[in-house]
């Protein structure tokens, strides 16, 4: 159960985000994830979140509920509905059941223009033409901010408010709060700087000219067209009472590019399922394993075979930023470990998954009908199976226990030479490939193109091969047929050595699930590692030190580390994974929503 740390006077708290209901991206998992241990915090009396109605499955996810009640959200939804709004009030129907009140932006369309004017007039926040994405934030605002004067006004001063906004999406209401004078205090959570994003794709040397302070923040935000949210990041961020964002390293981005420094850190935490008994992990690593060597067989062994018991797994993934989540430094490093495995003559072989999200056209129809051929040679195997079996019995049931049956004996001829042409047809002499599906413009794809200029391209002789998913991970995918979750259960290693990350759920995902992960120190979460934790109460978790390293020696680390992962005995490897595992409690919510906790407190006092 979640621990109960209730605030003082019982304050109401309404936690606003683009994410709620909506699944969208990371926040939906930060906000979704700890809903459990706001309500112990907080009561459902005194929790509700607002978003926007609009997910195309929002109906399987959302109940309504009456407005009947007497608490403060219900009368002003019931007092908002008989002004002619259309409030969708109701429960999300996740773990907890919490509260929400959404709207739907296009409701506001006929005023759009004067919330643009608006926007500008009173808080110099300018507005794009025809991005309809950013039209249908503003308008939500507009209406999430009339729900905050409307319960103001219900409230007359009989019970604190806290208005928890995510992101700048969720933002404008907070300057605008204010500039209204309205009781309620405001929270303004940045996962990550908008603009500090751009600027790490984009310039090599981020890390020092924003510490430099070289950025103007309006000039770059005009470069990368993206001043209108700036804008409002920068508006939000200045309006809050509290100012908060996941790691130190964002809180730098907060400090030189929206002008406020940070005034409470508030980590992303995971619900960590542990098992009573640590063999239960073990035996799912086991089934999900043989899961991902189904696939490797298909994907591999139509051009050469290797040993599945002296293969391991490793894997990274996220949105496709090549250099912001590593790619290239993974890259780097997986060609270093090829040659070195190579020299040293070591007899294992690391298959290394790309998860990632990228335009293609379709599944490579080479690979489905690979899968297709291996399901029959499937069928096949277990057809002598059963004649084997059959035949054995049959055997033994006449006395002949004593006699060696031959293979002739014990699976007929059609069953023998069914397999043979079935194998001899699916061999081929190509080199498996390296990406699973058809990609719109493979030419210009960074992954591809460094496979390519490395020579990192599947042949036999290498101990390193690639395997590039440009989609999700899931049981409905013809290629898997699992979740992402058990895929990375299945998995030995998660490698996620990003350049810029505010925060990093993958590697603690791994944690939660018992495998071991490499992230960096330029990750909010391997510098919560290295800082909170002090690195030596987490087994399983490397961090490789990109901050105050060039590119070749942080290759190099990483390079040396998977040799050492690869070479280290198996035993060892399930030792670690269990005591990855235990470890994992570190990251759950019920440790980290002290940190919320600590920030509603600074809200409330000041």
């Amino acid at each position: 159960m979640p621990k109960n740390n209730h605030l003082k006077d019982s304050p109401l708290l309404i936690e606003g985000a683009w994410e709620v209901c909506n699944q969208v991206g990371g926040i939906y998992t930060v906000i979704k994830s700890k809903i459990l241990n706001v309500l112990s915090s907080f009561g459902d009396d005194n929790y509700c979140l607002i978003g926007p109605y609009v997910n195309s499955n929002v109906s399987a996810i959302f109940e309504p509920i009456s407005d009947e009640g007497n608490d403060l959200v219900s009368r002003t939804v019931r007092s908002l509905r008989a002004r002619g709004y259309e409030v969708n009030y109701g429960r999300w129907l996740v773990s907890g059941r919490p509260r929400v009140v959404l709207f739907n932006p296009h409701m506001e369309a006929w005023k759009l223009t004067d919330i643009k004017k608006s926007n500008w007039e009173s808080h110099n926040i300018p507005s794009f033409d025809g991005n309809d994405l950013f039209d249908q934030t503003i308008m939500l605002a507009s209406q999430i901010t009339d729900f905050f004067q409307e319960l103001h006004e219900q409230n007359q001063h009989q019970q604190k408010v806290i208005a928890h906004m995510h992101e700048w999406m969720a933002g404008i209401p907070i300057p605008e709060i204010r500039r209204r004078n309205l009781d309620i205090k405001c929270v303004f959570t940045t996962h990550a700087t908008l603009l500090g994003r751009y600027l790490a794709m984009n310039d090599p040397s981020f890390y020092d000219n924003l510490e430099k302070g070289v950025y103007e923040w309006e000039k770059e935000a005009t470069h990368f067209n993206i001043l209108p949210q700036v804008a409002i990041e920068r508006a939000a961020a200045h309006g809050a009472h509290t100012f908060s964002t996941v790691s130190r390293l964002t809180a730098v981005e907060c400090k030189y590019l929206l002008g406020r420094d940070i005034d409470a850190i508030v980590p992303n935490g995971i619900n960590i399922n542990r098992f009573e008994a640590l063999h239960e992990s073990q035996n799912l690593h086991q089934i999900y394993k043989e899961k991902i060597h189904e696939f490797v067989m298909g994907h591999f062994f139509q051009s050469y075979s290797f040993d599945l018991d002296n293969t391991l797994y490793f894997f990274t993934s996220g949105r496709y930023e090549f250099k912001n989540k590593g790619f290239d430094l993974t890259l780097e490093a997986l060609a270093r470990l090829n040659h070195k495995l190579r020299v040293n003559n070591i007899n294992k072989t690391v298959v290394t998954f790309f998860i990632t999200k990228k335009e293609y056209n379709s599944i490579n129809p080479i690979e489905l009908e690979s899968r297709a051929v291996l399901g029959e040679i499937r069928k096949i195997c277990d057809a002598m199976e059963r004649s084997v079996g059959e035949r054995l019995f049959y055997m033994a049931s006449k006395g002949d226990t004593y006699s060696t049956p031959s293979i002739e004996d014990l699976i007929p001829e059609s069953l023998r030479l069914q397999l043979r042409r079935t194998v001899q047809s699916w061999k081929t002499d190509r080199l498996p490939f390296i990406t699973t599906h058809n990609l719109q413009d493979d030419s210009k794809d960074d992954i591809l193109n460094f496979a390519r200029s490395s020579g990192l391209l599947n042949f036999e002789g290498d101990r390193v091969k690639l395997v590039y998913h440009p989609d999700f991970v899931s049981s409905m995918n013809p290629l898997f047929g699992i979740d992402y979750d058990d895929f990375v259960r299945g998995c030995h290693l998660g490698v996620f050595p990003s350049y810029y990350e505010p925060w990093g759920y993958t590697p603690m995902e791994c944690v939660a699930r018992g495998i071991p992960a490499v992230t960096s120190d330029l990750a909010g979460f391997g510098d919560f590692v290295i800082n909170d934790l002090k690195r030596t109460r987490v087994d399983g978790i490397e961090v490789i030190h990109r901050k105050h390293s060039d590119y070749s020696h942080s290759a190099e680390e990483l390079a040396n580390f998977m040799y050492d992962f690869v070479t280290t005995e198996r035993r060892d490897r399930i030792s670690q994974r269990s005591a990855v595992e235990q470890s994992s409690i570190h990251f759950d919510w019920d440790a980290l929503y002290d940190y919320y906790i600590k920030a509603y407190q600074i809200t409330l006092e000041r």
